[in-house]
């Protein structure tokens, strides 16, 4: 007996972190870089079948909450650490954090991200241990849906929120991709859920089949009926510049500061194409900072030129009313200014969060306290296209995106991402963000023009697929055609309007029924 216990505690701890890693590699294969979505499910399924078997095995005991806490919860910080490690390479290779302090802050953040997931999970062993499970596992599989998917909207939404690697983004390039436009990343995270849970239960036997076939038949139905919400705005062409400057170098004023007011000067004054469009801080001082005449003559080129127009990003403000991680227009005379600040402001790399002045202050991080930008801020109009700025990882916030589609008429037909990852190095979080660039463009049905300064740079269609990407960690520019789209799809329409707050309202009243289903029973 006690053998058979040991055996069962070592599982309920070996299957999670197997599928924690697996549901990691999901988001993005190790090697390839690609999304798999089939791998996500499976990662899933595995989980489920470990809360299954403790439920089952523990129908009365109050260790099944706990065993199923502790499951979950090392199945989530495997996946979570796994997903964001690089992390480690922002603070220790570039910041300068020492290597114990960096592996333990990613493994910190990690752990408490995994709280939700654990009492997620031990919730719903609470709720089925009864044998509600077995006796009526499509609503079984619902509650779990349910209370994983608002696990993921909590990690996603409190305490600024940092949804990375979330389950929805394996599935850019899969079947279920095809309800992106309907119910955004979460909601595709809430099908994998419960298709994986409705296969647990069932233990691949024909009900767990009936599931995978109604799953991926509704879904290829979908696909190829191919509504399409929006409609075209006409043809735009751009050219993206990448200066892949390394970030331990990019505020140094003798190299790294010297070597990006060189190149782009010189990319911004040659480049022909109507839009040029550059990174994130791709000017990495403030304007009045800069060598005489070097942003006035800038204005001055694109004054005269009256047929192009750059975005670029650089910081702008002062000590008195603070700073903002900006994207500035600079076009033809006439045209007005034009400043996009960036909302959705990174904790400890961009604003630092009450009693962490001592963390950041051991990281070498300049820049590093900004002030955000509204909401709702207005998209640049340019050659009959609106275009609609984010700054890196607010590309991450899909409901965020979504509020400039509040009023139709003025809804962007085209995203422009600038961005600097080059803090996380060669690693898998440039495949990752490119991948949530893609959901957001399949999400709002729009192009998403990314211009990066280390990658991935690419021109994405409204349909999410990248068209024209530069190699990575190369200098270049990437010159190439996009189509601006009019319209709104399902998920722009209910997400501008209201957030993420139906997804919140659904998965709540499918928990009041499986309480009023239990109280009856």
């Amino acid at each position: 007996m006690m053998f058979v216990r040991e055996r069962a505690g070592g599982l309920q701890t070996a299957w999670p972190v197997l599928a924690g890693l697996a549901q990691a590699a999901s988001i993005a294969m190790p090697g390839s870089g690609q999304a798999q979505g089939w791998l996500q499910i499976l990662s899933l399924v595995m989980l489920a079948t470990v809360l299954v078997r403790i439920a089952k095995l523990h129908p009365l005991s109050p260790r099944a909450w706990r065993q199923s806490a502790w499951s979950s919860g090392v199945f989530a910080t495997t996946w979570l650490a796994g997903s964001f490690w690089w992390l480690y390479v922002s603070m220790h290779d570039v910041g300068g954090l020492p290597a114990a302090l960096a592996v333990v802050a990613v493994l910190a953040l990690a752990a408490a991200l995994a709280l939700y997931y654990a009492v997620a999970c031990a919730v719903w062993v609470i709720w089925v241990r009864d044998g509600l499970a077995s006796q009526r596992p499509g609503l079984a599989s619902a509650l779990f849906a349910a209370l994983w998917t608002l696990a993921e909207l909590m990690r996603g939404r409190w305490l600024t929120g940092f949804p990375w690697g979330a389950g929805g983004y394996a599935h850019v390039d899969g079947v279920l991709a095809v309800w992106a436009p309907w119910l955004g990343v979460y909601g595709i995270g809430a099908i994998a859920a419960w298709l994986a849970m409705r296969m647990a239960l069932s233990a691949w036997r024909l009900q767990s089949l009936k599931a995978l076939v109604l799953v991926m038949g509704v879904s290829l139905g979908l696909q190829a009926w191919g509504p399409s919400f929006t409609t075209s705005a006409g043809m735009g062409r751009v050219a993206l510049l990448q200066a892949n400057i390394s970030q331990s170098t990019k505020f140094d004023a003798a190299s790294g500061i010297r070597d990006a007011l060189q190149w782009y000067n010189a990319q911004l004054r040659s480049q022909q194409q109507p839009l040029i469009v550059a990174p994130e801080t791709a000017i990495p001082i403030m304007p009045r900072y800069l060598p005489d005449g070097y942003w006035s003559g800038l204005q001055q080129h694109f004054a005269s030129k009256g047929h192009q127009m750059a975005l670029l990003g650089v910081p702008l403000g002062d000590r008195g009313q603070g700073y903002t991680n900006s994207v500035v227009a600079l076009g033809p005379e006439g045209m007005g200014n034009y400043q996009y600040d960036k909302s959705h402001l990174v904790p400890f790399g961009e604003f630092i969060p009450p009693g962490f002045v001592w963390f950041v202050r051991m990281m070498n991080i300049p820049l590093g306290d900004f002030n955000p930008g509204g909401w709702q801020q207005a998209s640049v109009l340019w050659q009959g296209q609106r275009l609609a700025p984010n700054v890196c990882y607010e590309d991450l916030f899909g409901e965020e995106l979504a509020i400039r589609f509040k009023v139709p008429g003025q809804a962007p037909t085209a995203m422009v991402n600038v961005s600097n990852i080059a803090w996380f190095g060669d690693t898998l979080a440039v495949d990752q963000h490119l991948s949530i660039s893609r959901m957001r463009a399949m999400e709002l049905q729009r192009p998403m023009l990314r211009a990066t300064n280390t990658g991935a740079t690419a021109i994405i269609d409204h349909q999410g697929r990248v068209t024209a990407q530069l190699p990575r960690f190369t200098r270049s520019s990437l010159e190439g055609e996009y189509e601006g789209r009019n319209g709104l799809t399902p998920f722009a329409w209910w997400a501008g309007q209201w957030g993420l707050w139906p997804l919140w309202g659904l998965c709540c009243a499918v928990l009041a029924f499986g309480v009023w289903c239990k109280r009856k029973a």
